[in-house]
């Protein structure tokens, strides 16, 4: 066997090696398509209520007999809606018909056979199915955020890194349930039950004059537009203000220092800072900058360098191995050619 055979031989079988495994698996690859292909294609649609899926369900209707008023405070809300709603309907045609979706849209849906009870979030779904005896055997309820974040888990996540949730505010101590409406007749109504002094900074009294409600600042998220798909829209129950909320509102005046503190009143203590002095401190940072910015650049160029030639060391060595080992090796093999003497 000569060198130059036994040089070109691992090549080009690593070559056909690799050409053939990638040439398997593009073929595996195209005769499995995506999930989410493979539903489309699959012609799914939209599950319909079955009986085996109401046996345990009787309906909101079913409770309006006895509670009439809730069950048409409720037809509005939407809970009522949340499978009817155009909003649902729309992301569910262009999600692919998640059926993951009902877990949270219908009550009494059932994952093995991708069947619901009833359309929409109804009185069963919170209280759970009905209790045979009922109303001497109460309906179970679960007082308190956990209830509401098997749907609501965004909001209740929210909820729970604010104050309200370190001491135990839960969501039906503000909401109604039935209605899904604040228990007052405003927001700032509501949030004045505990925060009995509105006015007690200059932020809250300024903007109170101007007829903005608490939930204005404190519940700002600057996605109202935003679609809730998924429920991962914020909704601002951490009641942070951050300073996109003062942006929002504020964008003519949020940069010009002299206005603001004319309306804070600190307008006198600003003047009597020596401009002179700023000057002298905003030229010394700024060679300060160029200083660590030309610093920055020759600890780069260095390092680049020293990298090449540590490259081209190691770089030489191990070709230099190489060629060493594939000289041994054809020695070898020339030796093993030679004719037997």
């Amino acid at each position: 066997m000569t060198s130059r055979s036994f040089r070109g031989l691992r090549p080009w079988q690593a070559f056909a090696t690799v050409f053939a495994v990638s040439l398997a698996l593009a073929v595996m690859a195209a005769s499995n398509p995506p999930a989410a292909q493979a539903l489309t294609q699959s012609g799914t649609q939209t599950p319909e209520p079955t009986a085996a899926a109401s046996t345990r369900y009787n309906g909101p209707d079913f409770c309006g007999n006895c509670h009439q008023d809730i069950h048409e405070a409720w037809q509005t809300t939407r809970h009522a809606q949340a499978f009817s709603s155009p909003v649902f309907q729309q992301d569910w045609v262009a999600l692919g018909s998640q059926f993951s979706c009902l877990t949270c849209h219908t009550t009494g849906y059932d994952a093995a056979s991708n069947s619901y009870a009833t359309e929409g979030v109804t009185c069963e779904a919170c209280h759970g199915p009905f209790q045979v005896g009922h109303p001497e055997r109460p309906m179970p309820i679960t007082p308190d955020a956990s209830l509401c974040s098997t749907c609501h888990k965004t909001t209740t996540d929210e909820w729970r890194a604010s104050k309200h949730g370190e001491v135990g505010i839960n969501c039906q101590s503000c909401h109604n349930p039935h209605t899904q409406k604040p228990k007052a007749e405003s927001i700032t109504a509501l949030c004045s039950n505990c925060h009995s002094d509105p006015g007690q900074s200059f932020a809250h009294s300024t903007h109170a004059n101007a007829g903005l409600e608490c939930s204005s600042c404190h519940m700002n998220t600057g996605n109202e537009a935003a679609s809730p798909v998924g429920g991962l829209v914020a909704t601002g129950h951490t009641f942070t203000v951050g300073s996109e909320t003062c942006i929002g509102c504020h964008q003519d005046t949020v940069h010009s220092r002299d206005t603001i503190l004319a309306l804070t009143g600190d307008l006198e203590q600003a003047q009597t800072v020596d401009p002179k002095a700023l000057q002298q401190e905003i030229q010394s940072q700024q060679e300060t900058i160029t200083s660590l910015e030309a610093s920055s650049s020759t600890r780069l160029y260095t390092g680049l360098a020293q990298g090449a030639i540590v490259g081209l060391i190691m770089g030489g060595t191990a070709a230099w191995i190489v060629s060493r080992r594939l000289k041994v090796i054809e020695e070898e093999v020339e030796v093993d050619d030679e004719p037997e003497g």
